[in-house]
């Protein structure tokens, strides 16, 4: 807990928040823009065009944002050259594991309030209906999950290796990555860990080309890439405590 504090302390003095508030207004005015001035059959199917359209956004803007928390936790113990120092007074996977729940609370509460305002957005719009409770806990549970394992990785990346840059262009890559599979097939979309706000997807979209007229529907959540994600979450997570802590500083 001691190490914890710390860390949240180190964040607070290098305003991690500001960032974090930067792209989710971003992302939230971008996503919410379009759909403004709905009509009546457009209303009626606004929740599950609402949770149809975000994971798009978060596939294309939370890499990066996780990749910017990631480096902006390690950058000052590189600079600082303080790994070696803070490894004395404690140990090596405490320090780890501060660092990743440091990180992973500000992105549970970026994520978090995306939400909120998603639902206020819906209930001021007048869409039909109450807010579908079930899918909508359905969607932050795997945005949650897709963010704080991406996370993770970038946080690997960026105490493992002094070059920050080298992180920051990973995540590019994986907004990159997981923009684009939103056109893969579902078998591949697996193998991909940006592609899981694709994997995870709770709604569809019809497109009638003869109308241009798009309907959009809840379908069941595909448990079984829930259940592999969480495999890639334990996987990165062990083997990446693993390395920090074998290695030379």
């Amino acid at each position: 807990m001691k190490a914890l504090r710390m860390e949240f302390f180190k964040c607070r003095r290098r305003r991690l928040w500001l960032p974090l508030l930067v792209m989710l207004a971003a992302q939230l005015a971008w996503g919410l823009y379009s759909m403004r001035d709905l009509n009546a059959r457009e209303l009626q199917q606004g929740w599950a065009t609402l949770l149809y359209n975000f994971p798009m956004l978060n596939a294309m803007m939370t890499p990066v944002i996780a990749a910017v928390v990631a480096s902006r936790m390690a950058d000052i113990e590189h600079k600082g050259q303080t790994l070696k120092l803070l490894e004395t007074v404690q140990r090596t996977g405490t320090l780890f594991d501060a660092k990743f729940l440091c990180g992973a609370a500000y992105m549970a509460l970026f994520v978090l309030v995306q939400l909120i305002v998603m639902i206020a957005f819906g209930l001021f719009c007048g869409f039909a209906g109450a807010p579908p409770a079930d899918k909508i806990a359905e969607y932050f549970a795997a945005t949650l999950l897709t963010t704080l394992t991406i996370l993770l990785l970038q946080l690997v990346l960026s105490l493992l290796i002094p070059n920050q840059m080298i992180g920051m262009i990973i995540g590019l890559i994986g907004s990159f990555v997981g923009l684009f599979s939103l056109f893969f097939p579902p078998s591949f979309q697996k193998f991909l860990l940006w592609a899981y706000y694709a994997v995870l997807y709770n709604t569809r979209m019809d497109w009638d080309a003869a109308t241009r007229i798009s309907d959009y529907y809840f379908i069941d959540l595909d448990w079984a890439g829930f259940a592999c994600l969480i495999v890639y979450f334990v996987v990165i997570y062990a083997v990446g405590r693993i390395l920090f802590v074998k290695k030379e500083v």
